[in-house]
């Protein structure tokens, strides 16, 4: 063994012992013939002192450079009063070697473990493995671990099987491209990539496995950003016999469990908001509740003025900002925002002490009057105003919300969760010119909307719900359809036939004609949920080897071409870009 201890257990209970360590040379400092080593392991920093006395030992220690990998054998011993580190758990202590091995040598590194936060991001993904070691990130996949671990203490405690469910699948037509796989055994036919085993895990429902849970690898093919990469890991979950209400009800204890066993934090219970509701009141259907007040409806007061703009306006909607009373520079600056969010205009009130300031001039003093009162607006506040389509003004004045509490730094802070429910069962694609379902076609539809699914569908609502966390959508999970007739049903709403049906999904609906339990499910972005639990910025900074934002792994320097004989293996042909 190269160690008895590691960094973080060498503190004064140690003193007077004998202890071996190893790890990496994280500073090395010459001060007056005395050579001070800080030894680095995945728990911390320790310090070893070297004295003149014994040559050879000294000889080594000065031929240390930063990232050796070394071995020490030696005594605790107090350090000198005043020498204390107290940001360090060993910070009190210090070893006095009487050993120490040098394991291997490292080259001049091409940035400092020390300073890698201005180093640019392709550098640090090439040498991810040096990148790795810096405390500061290695913390969060210490913390990925802890919540790892809570969250399968949580399932195996409420009866949940942990099942793994193939990666080499069919490809479905719904949902973001698939990473294709080509069969060598039969030609001209792929597999995909899982985007989720959503399939398999309804199938497991019917095979009455009742309780199941996975901790998935799913892939993507999406255009990436700071919070997608095109492979990551969701917490994949289904249960039968329950309703949408058990699911909610027992995610949100799993997540009150983790959150109080590997932060400490006591959470409190999460609101719950309709699609609907978090739409008018926010302008998004992942609100971020630390960003202020929702937004003002001002469609009763706008619809009795005479200004045709805002009396004519399918919805006018207001963005309280209080306490701020802005230059006319930055009120400009904000109509411009507007507009480029899709809004034709924008309408500003500033209230003074005794009158408003506004560039709604037909408005009047008695409409701008009516307005400001309806906001709720005091001396030093300031109302933005769009009018409009509905659903477009209300994501303009959502985004506009949002943008001016994190320009004003007026963002709270803390874990502000909800619930969003009774999403849209089905949305027109402009795309593709046809009904979508809006989370899959397996979500099971209000039961009050049945009755007008073919005649209106996209007023149809669905058994949809998503947890969102601080503005992140963080879950998303639905009650599934259980009866082949039901699932027949919305697959011809979205247009297919029955022979569409049967080449698609005709194994799914068979299933369900020997038995299939109600059933339901969710599926938590686990990436997500440990960049927000860790503060990060990016998933990039709590996975382990990920990818850049063009899909790329400077490290392996994939993805990458081929030989020629392995694409003749699959009877494939390459076509030029």
């Amino acid at each position: 063994m190269y160690r008895t201890h590691y960094a973080e257990e060498i503190n004064l209970t140690a003193l007077g012992q004998a202890v071996e360590i190893a790890g990496w040379v994280h500073r090395r400092r010459d001060h007056g013939g005395i050579i001070f080593l800080d030894v680095r392991d995945r728990t911390g920093l320790v310090q070893v002192v070297v004295e003149p006395g014994d040559e050879t030992l000294f000889q080594r220690a000065d031929a240390l450079r930063a990232e050796y990998v070394v071995a020490v054998i030696g005594g605790v011993r107090r350090r000198p009063e005043g020498m204390e580190n107290p940001e360090l758990s060993s910070g009190a202590v210090e070893i006095v070697p009487s050993s120490l091995e040098i394991l291997a040598e490292s080259r001049p590194l091409p940035f400092s473990i020390n300073d890698s936060n201005n180093v640019e991001e392709f550098i640090r993904l090439q040498y991810r493995y040096l990148d790795l070691r810096r405390p500061n990130l290695f913390r969060n996949f210490f913390l990925r671990d802890q919540v790892l671990s809570a969250i399968r203490r949580f399932f195996h405690q409420h009866r949940f099987l942990d099942v793994e469910t193939p990666a080499l699948a069919r490809s479905t037509p719904e949902g973001a491209r698939d990473f294709l796989v080509p069969s060598r055994t039969q030609p001209g036919n792929f597999y995909a990539l899982p985007q989720s085993p959503q399939i398999f895990k309804q199938l497991l429902m019917v095979a009455g496995f009742d309780r199941y849970y996975q901790i998935a690898k799913v892939f993507r093919d999406e255009d990436l950003r700071a919070d997608r990469q095109p492979e990551f890991t969701q917490v994949d979950v289904e249960m039968a016999f329950v309703s949408q209400d058990d699911v909610l009800q027992l995610m949100e204890q799993m997540l009150h469990e983790v959150f109080a066993e590997t932060l400490g934090v006591q959470l409190d219970p999460f609101p719950r908001l309709s699609w609907q509701q978090a739409m008018e009141q926010y302008g998004s259907d992942k609100p971020d509740l630390r960003a202020g007040e929702p937004l003002c409806d001002l469609n009763a007061v706008a619809h009795g003025l005479s200004w045709p703009v805002v009396a004519e306006a399918e919805t006018v909607v207001g963005v309280p900002i209080r306490q701020f009373s802005p230059s006319r520079k930055v009120l400009d600056g904000l109509v411009e925002s507007a507009k480029a969010l899709g809004s034709p205009g924008l309408i500003w009130l500033v209230q003074g002490t005794s009158e408003i300031r506004s560039n709604g001039k037909p408005l009047g003093e008695d409409g701008q009057r009516r307005l400001a009162e309806a906001a709720g607006l005091k001396a030093g506040d300031t109302l933005l105003v769009v009018a409009g389509p509905k659903w477009e003004m209300l994501q303009v004045a959502g985004q506009l919300r949002l943008n001016l509490a994190r320009d004003l730094d007026r963002v709270g802070d803390g874990w502000r969760f909800l619930w969003v429910t009774d999403f849209p069962l089905f949305e027109w694609s402009v795309e593709e010119g046809r009904l979508v379902s809006a989370h899959h076609p397996f979500t099971m539809p209000r039961a009050s909307d049945w009755n007008t699914l073919e005649d209106d569908p996209l007023s149809a609502r669905s058994q949809a719900y998503d947890v969102v966390l601080n503005g992140v959508e963080l879950a998303s999970g639905s009650v599934r359809i259980h009866r082949p007739e039901w699932q027949e049903r919305i697959f011809r709403v979205l247009g297919m036939t029955e022979e569409e049906i049967q080449a698609k999904f005709g194994f799914l609906v068979n299933a369900f004609q020997y038995g299939a339990p109600p059933h339901a499910g969710i599926a938590f972005g686990f990436d997500r949920l440990i960049m927000l639990m860790a503060g990060a910025k990016s998933l990039r900074e709590v996975i382990a080897f990920p990818k850049t934002a063009r899909g790329t792994d400077p490290l392996m320097q994939s993805p990458s071409l081929v030989e020629t004989s392995q694409l003749t293996t699959l009877n494939l042909k390459l076509l030029s870009p």
